[in-house]
């Protein structure tokens, strides 16, 4: 495999009546999707509902009971899928090695398959990391750094290879909200410097409709229902209606009535 100087176009994904079942139980019950290529798809919904299976499914981690997976309307069962369309996926916990520094974890995959020079490979990495805001901070360990510092230099390891779809597996989790908003906001700034097509799994909603061109709500295996922003809000299927906009009851914090004496 060699890596291009420009990134490659964008592609599409297709997912066609997705089975897939654990120990007898049904995870995934029919799950079909067509994400368009270019742009940022957001697969949403409660924890346990399937959606990190569903993204181990289209990168290839898993295989299916039933169904097709196509990347450009080729299945990805396909023998040399993996050589013609560059995919990384970013993991929920980052998955950094401890061992490494921030540049070695960035650069690992060029240099096990010898893809760059070492002086070259140094150079991909610092571009990298500045995409994601870490300009310099190549020789710092991974427990050096923030929670959001973490996630953000596993979106730059993914990027190394330049690719045409990036998949990320709930990248604000564990993350406070200030964390979460700049982790959101450089998935946007990627939008705007690779021509990659993106898809996220989230439960958390405000990074869902802060990033999202087109989202997918996935409950209990299934797809509920596929659309921009504006259509969600405007769907009448009070499960959907529930997720978006559940919050607790402000309590009451009016005085206690005074008491006669």
């Amino acid at each position: 495999m060699s890596l291009p100087a420009t990134p490659a176009p964008n592609v599409s994904v297709e997912v066609r009546d997705l089975r897939k079942s654990f120990h007898g139980k049904e995870v995934l019950k029919g799950i079909s999707l067509q994400v368009p290529p270019g742009g940022i798809f957001v697969i949403m919904g409660p924890s346990g509902s399937g959606k990190s299976v569903l993204l181990k499914h289209i990168i290839g981690l898993l295989e299916p009971d039933s169904g097709e997976i196509l990347i450009q309307g080729e299945s990805i069962r396909s023998p040399d899928i993996r050589d013609r369309y560059r995919m990384a996926m970013v993991f929920q916990s980052g998955a950094l090695l401890a061992s490494l520094t921030v540049g070695e974890n960035v650069g690992l995959y060029l240099e096990e398959h010898q893809l760059k020079p070492p002086g070259e490979i140094v150079a991909i990495v610092a571009r990298k990391l500045e995409d994601v805001g870490l300009k310099g901070e190549e020789d710092r360990m991974p427990n050096e750094l923030s929670g959001g510092m973490q996630k953000r230099v596993a979106i730059a390891r993914a990027l190394v290879v330049e690719p045409q779809l990036i998949l990320l597996d709930e990248p604000t989790s564990e993350l406070d909200p200030v964390m979460a908003v700049r982790v959101g906001q450089e998935i946007l700034k990627l939008k705007s410097r690779t021509q990659a097509t993106s898809i996220v799994v989230t439960h958390d909603r405000n990074l869902a409709f802060g990033i999202a061109d087109r989202l997918a709500m996935m409950m209990e295996g299934r797809i509920l229902f596929v659309g921009g922003p504006d259509e969600f809000d405007r769907n009448p299927d009070p499960r959907i209606q529930n997720f978006i906009h559940a919050e607790l009851p402000r309590p009451n914090h009016s005085p206690r009535p005074q008491t006669r004496p």
